[in-house]
């Protein structure tokens, strides 16, 4: 009888089994022809390895020597910084690797609050609420605060994260034209109906180097009733005379309502992002957001170096001078070599080329020559506009600089995209 019943079972499953194998086939083949269409455009990315600390010169696995690295986002130098690393050892010799926990829960630290508060001051805002990341954070800000009856006007060249999050939302979406302020002025007049109004841009968009004209942004804001929302992840620490950012730099810091950043940038290249602005904003975030109620807290080593990081920016203004200087220089020697720059003095200095695979193999033949840049294409870019990113940092020396500039002059002859 046993035997009986186990052959009728292997007999009964055997279809299942060859159903499931059946299906792993097919989802086998459709991602396999998926992938050879990303290869076959051009479009594949790769990972370079990197087998060092982040910073202007590094080690890439399987290439010999020192590289200059003129892609990452270390806009301050402060990845690698002697301090920053230091307290990051002691937050992780105070307060342990992590805390297993959500942050109400079991998982808010002193330091953690501590982090909060800082970064509210540096901002002038209310208050603040730490994020694993700034992607959570645009995933948690929307949906919290905006309800059916609200409207959300987003430019549409933001980044993914703040379009991912609109998404979440239930509120009335409308999408303007990049930096058209004649498009958005008739998007608020058609929102006047909704109960809430928010302007959603980035302050610096990271994929042209471009920056939000704030000002009129701020100016049809208040004459039409909107609140305004600011991704400040490209501008926190070294955009405005102090660092803070691009409402420091055009003046409306008192305007801006609510700003979302990154601590996974300037300000220690670790991990973390956070909301800043009205308190009761945030206590509602910290009732309601998803990513803030079902993500672990932040370790303590990434806090530790994110909150010595700011300590650095609050105490002198110097680096961030020092990188506007350099930026300046590149971009004025590759525009004089005949190469189009995109955007307008920011440390993102897009090299336009248009072609995928041009962009592509661009990169290669720099890192052959002791340059680490990467091609952007489509999806992260639009079709017929791909480019190597640049991104200068404090760190860079003026001779790491001409030597990028020299690389892209001898890469771009050898490719035709100079004559």
């Amino acid at each position: 009888m046993w035997a009986g019943r186990v052959l009728r079972a292997a007999l009964s499953g055997a279809p299942r089994g060859h159903r499931a194998q059946s299906a792993l086939a097919q989802l086998r083949g459709i991602l396999e022809e998926e992938l050879e269409g990303i290869r076959a455009a051009g479009t594949w990315k790769s990972e370079r390895v990197i087998t060092s600390r982040q910073g202007p010169r590094i080690h890439v696995d399987g290439v010999s020597g020192g590289i200059l690295n003129f892609c990452a986002n270390n806009y301050l130098g402060l990845s690698s910084h002697p301090e920053v690393i230091q307290a990051g050892l002691q937050a992780l010799e105070e307060f342990g690797a992590g805390l297993s926990s959500v942050r109400f829960i079991c998982g808010t630290q002193s330091i953690h609050k501590d982090l909060e508060a800082k970064i509210a001051r540096f901002h002038q805002r209310e208050d603040a609420i730490l994020y694993p990341s700034c992607f959570d954070a645009n995933a948690g800000l929307f949906e919290a605060l905006l309800t059916p009856e609200d409207a959300v006007l987003s430019d549409e060249l933001n980044h993914a994260s703040i379009i991912d999050g609109i998404r979440l939302c239930k509120a009335h979406k409308y999408r303007y034209r990049h930096l058209d302020m004649a498009d958005l002025e008739a998007k608020l007049q058609e929102a006047q109906k909704h109960r809430l109004r928010l302007v959603a841009t980035d302050g610096a968009f990271s994929m042209d180097g471009d920056i939000a004209p704030l000002q009129e942004i701020c100016r049809l804001a208040s004459q039409y009733g909107a609140l305004v929302f600011v991704d400040e992840c490209h501008a926190t620490g070294f955009l405005g005379a102090t660092g803070r950012g691009t409402d420091e730099l055009l003046g409306v810091m008192d305007q801006v309502t609510i700003i979302n950043s990154t601590l996974g940038k300037a300000l220690g290249g670790a991990s973390g992002g956070y909301t800043t602005g009205p308190g009761s904003l945030v206590s509602l975030l910290r009732q309601r957001a998803r990513p803030y109620l079902f993500s672990n807290s932040l370790p303590p080593a990434v806090v530790g170096c994110a909150s010595k990081a700011l300590d650095l920016l609050m105490e002198s203004n110097a680096v961030v001078q020092s990188m506007a200087a350099k930026t300046q220089r590149f971009r004025s020697k590759m525009e004089a070599a005949g190469f189009t720059i995109s955007g307008a003095n920011h440390p993102i200095c897009p090299v336009m080329l248009g072609d995928a695979r041009l962009a592509s193999c661009m990169a290669d033949d720099m890192l052959k020559r002791g340059i680490f840049v990467i091609g952007f294409s489509y999806p992260v870019v639009p079709k017929g506009k791909a480019r190597i990113r640049v991104q200068i940092s404090a760190v860079h020396s003026e001779e790491d600089v001409d030597r990028c500039v020299e690389a892209f002059v001898e890469v771009g002859r050898l490719h035709g995209a100079l004559p």
